[in-house]
């Protein structure tokens, strides 16, 4: 193996010329799952392009709940862009082999999506919530609270943190030399798996492995049961049971987002440490994939605005 040393201070970086990419480990007709993820990918595309046109083409749908589902598609269709494609060339075609810099690149492009598509259901799952919660309990006030500036606002926001947490990601990477193994015991160039193949000090590289899903998922999912328990209050002072439902209603397509993303997630996160490889790839590839492909369905059946558009123009 071919590498590149680097002094810095008094300490000699080992940088690998490439990385090998394993993905799984004895499964036979491995490529029908390959398959099936382009299939759903291929599906995330086309339903959320469908989604970010109608609310694009319909001036009814510009207000910020629309924004921040638009956002969502958006994001769901570019994260499933960085991961899917990459996968199939990797192993269909077998370009397994990565270099250095292409792996690091690759990475931080990958989470920087990720970062934001978590951040994005999370961000818009706490907009939503937060959207519904100033609607039910804030009516009169929900115009001025909730405006398309503060959505644009939060949006930028998300895509500062999101870069600027994976550039240090990235940087801790920098500083680690990798001595024997360049194979990564995973689907893509994935941080866990690549900071453990160090033969230097990387506890940097875990201690933010460990504070970045507590930044990015915990807290949002924090923030959204609040903002739920809130609403619930706010729902048991309104008199009639068919008002509440109605209220209700209007939160029943965030709730199933909610569900969709955070099950498979809060599963895979808190045992994928146990799993062996290959359950692991699937679990995670799924988690990646399979949100997108459902987000947008539950958003037309479940929400009255594109549902009638989508029958118009039918």
């Amino acid at each position: 193996m071919s590498t590149v040393n680097q002094m810095d201070s008094n300490m000699t970086i080992v940088r690998p010329a490439y990385f090998i990419i394993s993905g799984f480990s004895g499964i036979p007709h491995v490529n029908y799952y390959y398959f099936f993820l382009l299939v759903l990918y291929i599906m995330s595309v086309v339903e959320n392009g469908i989604v970010m046109a109608l609310i694009c083409l319909d001036q009814s749908l510009k207000t910020p709940k629309y924004i921040a589902v638009f956002h969502l598609a958006f994001v769901d269709v570019v994260g499933s862009s960085a991961l899917v494609p990459k996968v199939i060339d990797t192993f269909w075609f077998d370009h397994k082999y990565i270099s250095y810099s292409n792996c690091l690149t690759y990475l931080f492009f990958y989470y920087v999506i990720l970062t934001m598509q978590s951040l994005n259901l999370n961000r818009d799952s706490a907009l939503l919530s937060f959207d519904r919660l100033i609607a039910i309990t804030f009516p009169l006030r929900y115009q001025i609270i909730v405006s398309l500036k503060t959505m644009f606002s939060l949006v930028a926001a998300c895509w500062f943190i999101a870069i600027l947490v994976n550039l240090i990601v990235v940087g801790l990477l920098t500083r680690l030399s990798y001595c024997s193994s360049v194979v990564i015991n995973s689907y893509f160039c994935d941080h866990g798996p690549l900071y453990r193949l160090a033969c230097n000090d990387n506890r940097p590289n875990h201690i933010i492995s460990i504070v970045l899903p507590v930044f990015i998922i915990w807290a949002p999912l924090l923030f959204i049961l609040i903002s739920y328990m809130c609403i619930g209050a706010a729902l048991a002072k309104i008199a009639g049971v068919q008002d509440r439902m109605k209220a209700f209603k209007t939160c029943s397509a965030h709730i199933m987002l909610v569900i969709i993303y955070y099950l498979p997630i809060l599963v895979t996160f808190s045992v994928a440490a146990k799993m062996p490889r290959n359950t692991r790839i699937i679990s995670l590839s799924l988690a990646a994939v399979i949100p997108p492909a459902l987000n947008p369905l539950i958003y037309v059946q479940q929400t009255q605005e594109i549902k009638l558009i989508s029958m118009r123009d039918i």
